[in-house]
């Protein structure tokens, strides 16, 4: 996805526990590494914590992770994903979470939307089971490994009609693979957590050039 001249850095933070992975010391730690760098902007790839701690919160903490970032701006997904919407002119939108997420973070991912004028029309974790491709018992997958073709199959059967767009919430899985499939088989945008984050970071970074092949989003 990147356009020529555009380079990719990354800093992990050690996750503890969902709950409370941006607290400080971590993310903070990380943002001052990749601060380091003549950066343009720096995302906090996470997409359980914009749900968590709701718009509101998201800006809070976007201020205090600036105050590590020498002036580079911070973004998060899940600011990224409702400009998303909002370029797109989706105001209808479905939500496809992992099968690890739990209910309580599947609603608040509703919550999160709604909050911000959306209109949440179809909202779940993925179910694995009764999809063809699937072999969610193999003992040699990790619980994690989630597959394009798996997302397809589960977004086209699940997905109602009015959707105006559609957001796999979660940063953490291979999703890209996806977004043109799924785009010409159900006619409307398709927002991943990294690749609708990524087009928000090359916004704010004032980067326009063209980005073929990974949604509709690029051409908003």
């Amino acid at each position: 996805m990147a356009p020529e001249g555009v380079s990719v850095h990354v800093a992990r933070v050690l996750l503890v526990d969902t709950r409370t992975y941006s607290n400080p010391p971590h993310p903070d730690e990380a943002i001052a590494l990749l601060a380091a760098l003549p950066m343009k902007a720096i995302v906090f790839a996470f997409t359980t914590t914009s749900y968590i701690l709701g718009p509101d919160g998201e800006q809070a903490l976007k201020v205090r992770l600036e105050r590590h970032s020498n002036g580079i701006p911070v973004l998060l997904t899940g600011t990224a994903a409702a400009a998303g919407f909002r370029a797109l002119g989706a105001r209808r939108v479905a939500l496809i979470h992992l099968p690890w997420f739990a209910d309580d973070e599947n609603q608040l991912g509703v919550s999160y939307f709604r909050n911000q004028g959306f209109n949440v029309v179809y909202a779940s974790q993925m179910d694995l089971r009764g999809l063809p491709i699937a072999k969610p018992t193999d003992p040699l997958r990790k619980f994690t490994e989630i597959y394009p073709a798996e997302l397809y199959e589960f977004a086209r059967k699940q997905v109602p009609a009015g959707a105006e767009a559609i957001f796999f919430g979660g940063n953490g899985f291979r999703a890209i693979g996806v977004i043109a499939a799924l785009e010409e088989e159900l006619g409307v945008p398709v927002l991943t957590g990294n690749q609708v984050a990524f087009w928000y970071a090359l916004r704010q970074a004032g980067v326009h050039a063209p980005v073929n092949g990974y949604g509709r989003v690029f051409r908003s």
